[in-house]
């Protein structure tokens, strides 16, 4: 499962206090009945409970929740205190780029310049100037604006339920023109219902749908990736059987899509994995709900079918590490090797008594899936056994080649280098 932002880890910690508090005043049989939902109805996908994300209990995970996330951004120099405990590859430095962006998500870049943000339970979207320098927020009160993405002089934001295009915003940072909604064919749960954008070559964009708790059979608009043509509303169903996906990127070797996404909760803490995929052919299913990490059907939801069935994935990632933004590395500023390695953000876990992920994974892989292998790039935002000094979500390659790195928990965007 995404591994949530303040909003939802806020109200994950006030429901597992009242669990913890509930069971600790129990005896006998009740200490031991554990919460279970029936989310097969539209009631519950429009009205979930404040801890929807919970699904069904394990009696080894009971109390688990997702820890509540600062409710400011972390100040500068606590961030540069911070990005001492972060471990790079020799020739590779890491530095605050920006800071004061609350929740902040997915990453664009304008044509002069300005870096674009969006975020989470913030409701806005920023701007980045000067070099990190200046941030501004130039759009508030929208519905979970995690996704952004930029082309042909105009931002696209989607907000749950609808992808909004603004004309020639870097000219009208101070004064955003009107929206126009160039999208709408979108349900509007909000569990797991927030975007992230890729544009491909051909200006049509992939954007995941995710189901509305966190396992089950899902409603027919969502488990899904589309591709939609946004001049003429058009959309294909490019895969299905996708659980939660918030990270995506377009290789430049093929042209074709590769996605993160986050397996189910409510197992155990080492499985099922967390995925990379690789989109090869149209209506492709990797295997949700009834098939997990390729070789894992479900305990309740495998309903007879077999994990041979679907396409498995190109790379298990880890259990809860909870992998989000992507990108190929397209710059120049980096060793040879790098070139078209995938960097993916690793928001980290909750479903788990040991936190992993809250790193940069490199993923070097060949452009038809094979000899994947990942190694850690950047580790060092968990902080004990369960809790964060920041929490990866994003990567985009800047001008220079080096990497940003964007930062929900922190409200920051950092700056990966090389020098040799």
């Amino acid at each position: 499962m995404a591994k949530y932002a303040s909003q939802v880890a806020r109200l994950g910690a006030v429901a597992a206090a009242a669990a913890l508090a509930v069971a600790a005043s129990a005896t006998g049989a009740g200490a031991q009945q554990l919460k279970h939902y029936n989310s097969a109805g539209k009631d519950f996908w429009m009205h979930p409970p404040p801890d929807w994300f919970l699904g069904d209990e394990t009696a080894g995970q009971r109390g688990l929740a997702p820890p509540a996330g600062p409710a400011t951004p972390t100040p500068l120099a606590e961030l540069n205190e911070n990005l001492k405990h972060i471990t790079l590859p020799p020739g590779f430095t890491i530095k605050v780029y920006a800071s004061g962006l609350p929740e902040a998500r997915q990453m664009a870049w304008g044509n002069k310049g300005t870096l674009f943000v969006g975020s989470f339970g913030a409701t806005n979207v920023y701007a980045v100037t000067d070099g990190g320098k200046t941030v501004k927020t130039i759009i508030k009160g929208l519905n979970m604006p995690t996704g952004v993405a930029f082309r042909d002089n105009a931002l696209y934001v989607v907000a749950i339920d609808k992808i909004l295009k603004y004309e020639n915003p870097e000219a009208n940072l101070d004064h955003m023109p009107a929206p126009k909604v160039v999208y709408d064919d979108m349900p509007p749960y909000v569990a797991h219902g927030w975007k992230y954008l890729v544009f491909d070559a051909y200006g049509k964009v992939y954007v995941p749908f995710g189901p509305p708790f966190n396992i089950g059979n899902p409603p027919s608009s969502v488990a899904q990736i589309r591709r939609v043509d946004l001049n003429t509303g058009s959309a294909e169903i490019e895969a299905l059987g996708v659980r939660n996906s918030v990270g995506g990127d377009i290789d430049p070797r093929s042209n074709q899509y590769w996605f993160t996404e986050n397996a189910r909760d409510w197992i155990s803490d080492d499985a099922p994995s967390d995925k990379l995929n690789h989109i090869t052919r149209l209506g492709e299913h990797f295997g949700y709900p009834y098939c997990h990490q390729g070789d894992l059907p479900d305990p309740v939801f495998a309903q007879g079918h077999s994990c041979a069935e679907f396409t498995p994935p190109v790379l298990n990632l880890g259990a809860h590490v909870a992998p989000l933004g992507m990108k190929f590395y397209t710059g120049n500023q980096f060793p040879p090797e790098y070139k078209d390695n995938i960097f993916i953000a690793e928001h980290g876990s909750w479903n788990r008594h040991h936190y992993q992920g809250g790193r940069i994974e490199r993923v070097i892989v060949d452009p038809d899936g094979k000899e994947a292998h990942q190694e850690v790039f950047a580790s060092g935002w968990i902080k004990g056994d369960h809790d964060y000094y920041g929490r990866p979500d994003d990567i985009l390659i800047a001008p220079d080649g080096s990497i940003l790195v964007a930062d929900d928990w922190a409200g920051a965007i950092y700056q990966i280098s090389y020098s040799k």
